[in-house]
């Protein structure tokens, strides 16, 4: 059975940072195009970071530039996302989504193949 798992969500004050994890079950994430997604209440999900299945592509929504890195850890099978300087806008719940091979629109949640149940992540002072 394929499994994504987040982790690393919570409560934190305006500036402060948070790193998610994703890490898989039932298959090497190695293969995969992996990314990240956000959906705040209300709202569809949107595009955060995401990382080719070889890592030579990188994707960022405008308004994370500067502020997030996706990395690879292919000795644990773990994609994180890290997150500095979070913003009250950033309040959302972040999913972890998987795509078998390389894709042209990182971007696009419909080309992904796996999800994960979601972290919630909320900035508030």
């Amino acid at each position: 059975q394929v499994q994504l798992v987040e982790s690393g969500g919570g409560l934190v004050q305006p500036g402060d940072s948070l790193r998610l994890s994703c890490v898989r079950s039932g298959f090497d994430l190695d293969d995969f195009t992996v990314g990240w997604f956000l959906q705040a209440p209300g709202k569809e999900r949107e595009a955060v970071s995401c990382i080719s299945m070889n890592d030579v592509a990188t994707y960022y929504a405008d308004s994370v530039k500067d502020r997030f890195t996706i990395s690879r850890d292919r000795a644990t099978n773990t994609v994180h996302l890290q997150m500095n300087g979070l913003k009250a806008e950033d309040t959302a719940v972040y999913y972890c989504a998987a795509h078998a091979g390389l894709l042209d629109r990182l971007w696009v949640p419909n080309e992904y193949d796996y999800w994960g149940q979601g972290t919630q992540v909320t900035v508030s002072s």
